[in-house]
């Protein structure tokens, strides 16, 4: 008997999604909704501090309702999509800006610039019977008591059916997958002694320092 193999979870997340967002990085206005992914090491929980690396100088936030899969799924069709949806959080997608523009200046994938360690601390989940529509859901993200990002799901380009059932052509989603669904505008740097706190509502679901 070899070593167990444990059947993990994915992480998708979606870019572009939200229309000031795109007009504030200079990006063309996606026609479908554009898809990477970050591996699972890119989790943080439970509010640990985000320790700042040494290969990027210039770490951006980016906060993100991040959709829990409930169920197996391919192919799903728009009209059944919230029902693969078991629970709704909050996430920061850490964006290292400078690898991201070294690699995307060279035409190459920017794979390492969103997935390494850490650069997905995400939040308690709470389910999604908790909300009366996912399409209009108001979130933000302070920074140091300031309001930097806010915004609400009804003004993703790409709506949270159009994204399950969009990724589901390509990629079977599977129970415990996570889908982070797109950024507002107001993206920016963090550094060290920064405090995150991130709020679904009035809610706070994030609250951690950078260190």
């Amino acid at each position: 008997m070899g070593p167990k193999v444990r059947d993990s979870m994915k992480i998708l997340c979606i870019g572009r999604n939200y229309a000031e967002h795109v007009a504030e990085l200079n990006n063309e206005r996606p026609s479908e909704p554009v898809i990477f992914t970050k591996p699972e090491t890119a989790l943080l929980r439970k509010n640990n501090p985000f320790y700042f690396p040494d290969y990027s100088e210039n770490i951006h936030h980016e906060v993100e309702i991040v959709l829990r899969v409930a169920k197996v799924g391919k192919t799903i069709a728009e009209e059944h999509a919230l029902s693969y949806v078991e629970a709704v959080g909050l996430g920061i997608d850490f964006t290292a800006r400078d690898l991201q523009e070294k690699a995307k200046s060279k035409g190459l994938p920017w794979a390492l610039a969103k997935g390494f360690d850490f650069s997905a601390p995400i939040s308690e989940f709470v389910p999604v019977t908790e909300f009366t529509d996912l399409g209009n859901i108001n979130f933000s993200l302070e920074i140091n008591g300031e309001v930097r990002q806010q915004s609400n799901t009804r003004m993703m380009l790409f709506p949270i059916p159009t994204i399950i059932s969009y990724i589901s052509r390509f990629i079977t989603l599977k129970i415990g997958d996570l889908i982070f669904t797109g950024t507002p505008s107001g993206v920016g740097p963090v550094k060290i002694g920064d405090r995150l706190v991130g709020k679904i509502e009035d809610k706070t679901f994030l609250d951690f320092e950078i260190k």
